[in-house]
């Protein structure tokens, strides 16, 4: 894999439903600070074969002939950088291609182009990128431990270049997204994401975010399967893949867009995400919309009453056939550090307020096509759920009680979230 900050054009490579190898879409060229997409002729060809394509995302991509226009405010289609990689995974293509990099890089350093291109192939959702339209090469990983990609991991914080042998290991996990240190990893014909503690961290935050995915579990959510596991004496939260499946004849990848993609929002228009307009979206574009808004709203009752503030429009995601959006399981649930009571969620809830309250939650219910009684049922509900499964979970994650006495009270069940004024 050769470095280089100039590239100008890519080939997008996509997985059909069901489909266990990957065909050319189209191509990324960029052009004065722009990356726009026109799909390949040979794709659009097979629409009227038996309708052997998908686009990669309507409206913003639609099935047509010639360079598709940006959407307003938009440097490159948002369902492309859907698939390109976060925080984490461009500090470790940083360290592999410039070398001593630390926390503080900036991450403008290398193009967009470049972080398509140079991060690993087996990213969230159905989409790769290639420099050639007509062979597809997987830039993947060979095996490694859980101790070695915690090194690996420890390298890249600490601005240390990474071994030949430990580079190709974290690098398979470069194109995923978020924030902390992470790597993807096989086992028993499953896949998932490792999660792992930060040098940063003040608390165990990885035990954190395993309490909170499977209290969500037991308070009737669907989230994404976790287990919680030891490597090099320090803990690592295993999150199953969802957009992947193990079919007789190898792995089936599932096309994903973000909620910011169905906002038509990049990163920086973000904080103008929020739940009424995407509850507006799942009315007329999700399927089983009715149940799509219980479990929608659900998910923000729980995040309030877990203390996960960091519930932005990338921690919202939908599955795309071509035709239809299907709300993916839970994931990042993940309870923040919390200085005094009061808090705010990343995503608006009502008008411009974005307060972690039960208050502000029911005043969007009708939106979700909820009743006063039936939000006030699902608050209470999970409510007593956290309370009667706390111990257990916290047994489960072998949480010691200065921990439990941290977390409980402070970020679960907080007193100004849980606060019920009538």
């Amino acid at each position: 894999m050769s470095s280089n900050n100039n590239y100008k054009e890519a080939y997008v490579w996509i997985w059909l439903p069901e489909q266990t190898t990957p065909v050319v879409a189209g191509k990324l060229e960029a052009d004065n600070g722009n990356i726009q997409f026109n799909y390949g002729k040979s794709y659009l060809e097979r629409v009227n074969d038996s309708n052997q394509a998908i686009s990669i995302y309507e409206p913003e991509l639609p099935l047509e002939a010639g360079t598709l226009p940006l959407l307003a405010g938009l440097s490159m289609p948002a369902c492309i950088r859907d698939a390109a990689p976060d925080a984490w995974g461009r500090r470790v293509i940083i360290n592999k291609t410039l070398g001593l990099k630390g926390a503080n890089t900036d991450t403008a350093e290398l193009s967009e182009m470049t972080y398509l291109l140079e991060s690993g192939s087996d990213r969230i959702g159905a989409l790769d990128f290639q420099q050639s339209p007509s062979e597809y090469v997987p830039r993947s990983a060979t095996n490694a431990t859980l101790e070695e990609l915690l090194q690996s991991a420890e390298r890249v914080e600490k601005g240390i270049s990474l071994t030949p042998e430990l580079d190709h290991a974290l690098f398979h996990g470069s194109s995923i997204g978020g924030a902390r240190p992470k790597a993807l990893i096989e086992e028993k014909n499953k896949k998932y994401i490792a999660k792992f503690s930060a040098s940063t961290d003040l608390y165990n935050i990885v035990k954190a975010e395993f309490i909170a995915m499977r209290l969500a579990k037991l308070a009737g959510l669907n989230v994404a399967p976790v287990k919680l596991t030891r490597a090099a004496n320090k803990d690592v939260l295993l999150i199953e893949r969802f957009d992947r499946e193990k079919s007789a004849h190898g792995w089936t990848r599932k096309a994903i867009v973000s909620a910011l993609t169905l906002f038509g929002l990049n990163d920086m228009m973000a904080r103008y995400a929020n739940y009424e307009n995407f509850a507006e979206i799942i009315r007329h574009r999700f399927t089983d919309p009715r149940n799509t808004l219980h479990e929608l709203f659900s998910r923000l009752i729980f995040n309030i009453l877990c203390g996960n503030t960091d519930d932005h429009a990338r921690n919202h995601a939908a599955f795309w056939n071509g035709k239809e959006l299907t709300l993916t399981p839970a994931y990042d649930i993940c309870p923040q550090n919390r200085t005094g009571n009061e808090a705010s969620q990343a995503m608006l809830i009502h008008g411009a307020d974005n307060l972690s309250r039960f208050k502000t939650c029911l005043a969007v219910a009708h939106h979700f096509l909820l009743a006063e009684e039936e939000a006030r049922a699902i608050f209470e509900k999970q409510k007593a759920l956290i309370k009667s499964n706390w111990d257990s979970v916290c047994d489960e994650a072998m949480l010691n009680e200065t921990d439990r006495k941290f977390f409980l009270g402070r970020q679960f069940l907080n007193p100004y979230s849980i606060a019920d004024d009538r």
